[in-house]
C-alpha cells in the first residue's frame, strides 16, 4: 500500500458523558435537616427516572475510590439532546449545587474499522481507482452494514450496563502528534496493523473486563474516553499494564487522569451527601 495517511472509517453509536464531581460538605452541613432530606429525595427521583430512560441507554451513578474527588455519574444516551436533558435533570436540583465538577468527558461509542479502511484503500490502488470514487463508496456501504449488524459491534455501539461487574475504571486518552511519534502521519497500513495487535492484548481479557471506548475528537479535549468494568479491581491493573507494553501505547498513546470507585445504588450515592 502506498504511504497514505488516511483517517479510518468508524461507526458511531451512544452518546455518553462522564461527570467527575467533588462534594462540598460544608455546603451540604449548612442546610437544614428537613431542607436536606427534601433535597436528597429530589435527587433519588431524579437518578431513578434517569437510570433506565424510555428513549434507550442508561445512567448508574459510582463513588469514587483514591481520587481527589468523591462521585461519578455516567450517562449513555442516543443523542446529544437527550444526554444534555440528562445532564440539566440533575444540574437545577438545589442540592447538586453542594457536588462541584472537577472533570466531564464527552464523547459517541465509536467502532474503529482499521482492517476494512485499509482493505478498500488497497482495493482501489490495485483497480486503478482513488479513495471515496463511486466503487469505493459503494463497497464501504455494503462493509458497513454487515459490520453494524454483527452482534459483537452492536454492544460495542450500544454497550448494556454489565450487573456482574460492580467496578469501574475510567480515563481519556489520546494519540501523540509529536515531531518523533506522530500517529496522524503514520501510513494507514501501520496504523492498521497496530491497532489489530493493540486489539489481541484487550481480547484476552474477556469476560473478565467491559471494555466502553467513546470517541471525543471534536467533542472533548481529550480524543478518547475508555471505561473498564470488572468483577476484580486488579483486573484494570493487569489489563492497563499489558497494554502500555504494546507499541500502539506504548510509542504514541498519552493518558488523562484514572478514575476507578464502584457503581452503587441511589441510597448509596446520595450518601456522601449527607
Amino acid at each position: 500500500m502506498s504511504d497514505v495517511a488516511h483517517p479510518p472509517e468508524t461507526l458511531e453509536g451512544w452518546y455518553s458523558l462522564h461527570q467527575i464531581f467533588q462534594v462540598d460538605r460544608g455546603a451540604v452541613r449548612a442546610l437544614p435537616p428537613d431542607l436536606l432530606s427534601q433535597d436528597r429525595d429530589a435527587v433519588a427521583d431524579a437518578l431513578s427516572e434517569l437510570a433506565n430512560p424510555i428513549e434507550g441507554g442508561w445512567s448508574v451513578p459510582v463513588l469514587l475510590i483514591g481520587s481527589r474527588s468523591d462521585l461519578m455519574l455516567v450517562h449513555f444516551r442516543p443523542t446529544l439532546d437527550s444526554l444534555r436533558d440528562a445532564q440539566h435533570r440533575l444540574s437545577h436540583l438545589r442540592l447538586m449545587e453542594s457536588l462541584r465538577v472537577t472533570s466531564s468527558h464527552l464523547g459517541v461509542t465509536e467502532a474503529g474499522l482499521y482492517h476494512i479502511t485499509a482493505e478498500l484503500v488497497r482495493e482501489s490502488e490495485a483497480r486503478g481507482g482513488s479513495i471515496g470514487d463511486e466503487v469505493y463508496r459503494a463497497r464501504l456501504r455494503e462493509r458497513v452494514e454487515r459490520e453494524r449488524a454483527s452482534e459483537h459491534v452492536q454492544r460495542r455501539l450500544y454497550p448494556p450496563l454489565p450487573g456482574d461487574m460492580p467496578y469501574l475504571c475510567f480515563y481519556p486518552m489520546s494519540k501523540k502528534r509529536d515531531a518523533n511519534a506522530n500517529w496522524y502521519t503514520l501510513p494507514l497500513s501501520e496504523r492498521s496493523e497496530l491497532m489489530h495487535l493493540h486489539g489481541q492484548v484487550g481480547r484476552r481479557y474477556a469476560g473478565r473486563v467491559q471494555q466502553i471506548i467513546t470517541g471525543s475528537i471534536g467533542l472533548d479535549e481529550w480524543e478518547w474516553g475508555v471505561t473498564l468494568f470488572a468483577r476484580e479491581p486488579l483486573e484494570f491493573k493487569r489489563l492497563v499494564t499489558d497494554m502500555r507494553f504494546d507499541r500502539t501505547s506504548a510509542v504514541y498513546a498519552e493518558f488523562g487522569e484514572f478514575f476507578v470507585g464502584k457503581v452503587v445504588g441511589v441510597g448509596e450515592w446520595l450518601g456522601m451527601l449527607g
